[in-house]
Order: C-alpha cells, then structure tokens, then sequence
C-alpha cells in the first residue's frame, strides 16, 4: 500500500515524469527522486501528512515557486515534497495595524501589489519578488536591493503560521510591533529553510509608500574608484534605498551578448543608486548627493520619468537570468563582507586568479561572486575555490551566504566554517521542536 494513499485536502503526484521538475530549483544542485509530491488544500491533509511521516519515516521538504539558490527545496530520495502552491488564503491589509497576512501560497508580487493598492510598502524584493511564493520568501529570509536601507525579510516578520511537530497549525506573533513574551519562535521559523516546521502563512510589518524615487545610474572611469563609496555616502548622512552594482567583466559580457539596453551600459563598471526619502526629488538634496559623490559625479546620470526608472531596474534584474543561459554550468555565490572591507575582498578575489564575474548589493556587501567555469573544473579543485572564496569573507568579517540560504548547497561549508557552538544549538533546537526529523532532513544543520 503506498503510503500517501487516500490523502485528504491534496492531490498527490507520483508518476516520474511529474515528479522530475521537483528535482531542482534555480542553484546548481539536483535533488534525488521524490517518494511522491503532495499539494495540500487544507489542514486535514497537513496533519495526516505529520502522521504518516512519523508512522513511514519519510521527510516533508516545503516547496513555494522553486526559485531558491541553494537546494533548500530539493528532496533526499524517499522524501515527500510539499508543493504549497495549492494551499488557501487570502490576502488582507489592514490599514490601522499597518500590516498585511498572507498564505504561503501567495506570490510576493501580489503581497507587495496589495500593500500598494493600500497606499502602504512592504519592502523585502529579492531579485525573484515577481516569480517567488511569499513562503519561500520567509522560509529563506530573502534579501535583494532594499536590504541596503530596510534590512532582510525578518525584519518584517510579526506573526508565523506554521504547522509543527504536532500535526497542528500554529500562529507565532501577534498583528503588532510590540510583543515581547519571550523568545519569539516566529522569528526562529524565519530562514530556517523549514528544518523546523513548514511555514504556511504570515503577518508582516508595513510602512507609508514612499511618495518619491530618485534614481542614478554612475559610470566609472576607473572599477576602483567605485569600492569605497558604499562607506562614503554613508559617513555623508546618505543612506540609498538600493545600491546595485555590475564589475568590468560583467559589464563587458552585458554590452557584447546581452539585449539591446544592456549593450548601451557607460563606464568600466557601473553602479545604480537609488534613494526613496521624502525629499530626495528636491535640489538640495541633489546637490548635497553631488558634494559627497564629488569627482565620481561627473557622467551622473538620472532616470526623468518611471519608464527610465524599470527600464534600468530590468538591465539589473536579468543579469543573472543572462548569466545563466551564457554559462549554463556557472556557481553563483552570494558571500557579505562588512561595507568597509570591500576593497579589501576584491583585492583578494584578484589574487585568487579565477574567471570570475561578480555583481550584486555593494551598498551592504552582498556580492555575487560567478565562477564561470566551475563547470569545467573538478569537484575537488571546485570545492578548493570555493573554500577560499569563503574563507577570504570570513576573515573580512563576512560569511558565505547572504541571502540565498544554505540548503544542500552551502550545508558542507557552512559545517565547515561555523561556530560549532552555534551548529550543536541549532541541532538541540532541531531535536526539540522536530524530534521525528521529519522536516526537510539533510539540509543546512
């Protein structure tokens, strides 16, 4: 008898074919073959799902939109994914709280749209915000752009709805920014790429919409000039909204293979500003922007109109897509090091003579870092690289993983280089709220 027979509320894929798909997600990792793929519709099906994994000794890997960079949603063999894309809810704003729930299911777009129709902002945009599910959102505590000025997912996070060790729907948190009744378990739910319960739901902070958008796209003359700026607009009192970036190698593989706007890109590399405050459309705010850029100001350039705006944000948010297709076998990490420090990691990412291309978030250190041809490269010569690659963060003050996550991809390093302090208490918490393990086993403690 198969074990997820006559499963309530859900629909059950097991035929190989179905369950191809469910292999991978968007990093280089690909998972083995699922026992099966359930699509909960309701409670019902979560609880006997809980049952039947303890009972058969399976493990449930939660699964939004399959847009993750590092494996977290990729199965073991004998394990059951849970795709959550079919499970209920709607989504709700309220106003007076400044807040808005929603399901897991909920693509983030329409978080981030229905919080708009409100007049209100909900920051978090990873650079898949119009592919992602909203709970592979918080299961990965996504980052992207605006993390430079409003920080990462959990900064956001209110209340958790999560189904947990019990069979049982849980909700962590309360619709408020003050609830201070111990150690908040919401919050340990975020990032934690579902090792300790599945994540169905959340309540998250909102604020007033920005009313004004200045954004600036900086030619280089000279890639080092730009390395030191992070640090620089920050002692001058100008904190952007988003800070983006594109290298010299980059840039060159933009202008010569990519579309039409890319190939128009100025500058040895290039970097693109953007600041949301309530006067930065005003000229004295670009005047004192253009005192602290000083010299680097010279080929400024700024988008007039909203068409400007996206066009810019789109060149930024299909390098990766583009780099994919040119380099099919590339890894892509997503290492931090400390705004200060940043010249410092390029100058040893130099010495380290690899072909490599690296983009990202220079307003808060998140880089990432392209091996282009790690295709090519033996696993053991690979994993030698990206030993040093992490290990030149660490001793920056950095780590290995920004916002993409450990999951199967980074589980080896992140072993390797943490505190083993910190990875014994992350498997205490593991044991006591997942005794059974049955929640995504094998993936990042």
């Amino acid at each position: 008898m198969n074990p997820l027979d006559h499963l309530p509320e859900a629909t059950v894929l097991t035929a190989r074919e179905q369950l191809e798909g469910y292999r991978r997600d968007e990093s280089h990792v690909v998972g083995e073959w699922p026992l099966a793929v359930v699509k909960p519709r309701g409670p019902a099906a979560l609880r006997e799902l809980v049952r039947r994994a303890k009972a058969e000794g399976f493990g449930l890997v939660p699964r939004g939109a399959g847009t993750g960079k590092a494996g977290g949603c990729t199965p073991l063999a004998g394990n059951v994914v849970v795709d959550l894309g079919e499970y209920p809810g709607a989504i709700a704003v309220s106003h007076p709280d400044l807040c808005l729930h929603a399901p897991a299911s909920a693509m983030l777009k329409d978080v981030k749209a229905a919080a708009l129709a409100a007049g209100l902002f909900y920051p978090p945009d990873p650079n898949s915000w119009d592919l992602c599910a909203f709970g592979g959102s918080l299961a990965t505590n996504a980052g992207g752009p605006g993390a430079c000025k409003y920080g990462m997912t959990r900064h956001w996070v209110l209340a958790v709805d999560a189904l947990m060790d019990d069979g049982e729907l849980h909700t962590f948190g309360i619709p408020s920014v003050k609830c201070n009744t111990g150690p908040s378990l919401g919050q340990l739910l975020v990032g934690s790429e579902g090792i300790f319960g599945l994540i169905l739901g959340a309540t998250v902070r909102l604020i007033p919409a920005p009313a004004q958008r200045l954004t600036l796209l900086l030619p280089m003359e000279r890639w080092q000039d730009l390395l030191d700026l992070p640090a620089q607009l920050v002692q001058a009192g100008y904190l952007p909204a988003a800070f983006e970036f594109w290298d010299p190698a980059v840039l060159q593989d933009l202008r010569q293979f990519g579309p039409e706007a890319a190939r128009r890109l100025p500058g040895e590399a290039l970097a693109l500003l953007e600041f949301d405050d309530r006067d930065c459309q005003a000229d004295a705010f670009l005047e004192g922007l253009l005192e602290a850029l000083g010299p680097l100001a010279e080929h400024l350039q700024s988008a007039t109109d909203a068409h400007q705006r996206e066009a810019l944000w789109a060149v930024r948010r299909m390098t990766s897509t583009h780099l994919k297709e040119r380099y099919p076998r590339k890894v892509s990490e997503d290492v931090v090091v400390p705004r200060s420090r940043i010249r410092e990691f390029f100058l040893g990412l130099e010495a380290m003579a690899l072909p490599t291309v690296t983009y990202g978030h220079l307003g808060d250190g998140n880089l990432h870092v392209n091996l282009l041809a790690a295709g090519e490269t033996g696993p053991a010569e690979l994993e030698r690289q990206l030993s040093e690659l992490f290990g030149l963060c660490i001793r920056l003050g950095g780590t290995l993983s920004g916002e993409h996550g450990i999951g199967l991809a980074k589980r080896d390093a992140f072993l390797r280089y943490a505190d083993p302090y910190q990875i014994q208490a992350l498997r205490a918490i593991k044991r006591a709220l997942d005794p059974a393990g049955i929640f995504n086993p094998g993936k990042v403690v």
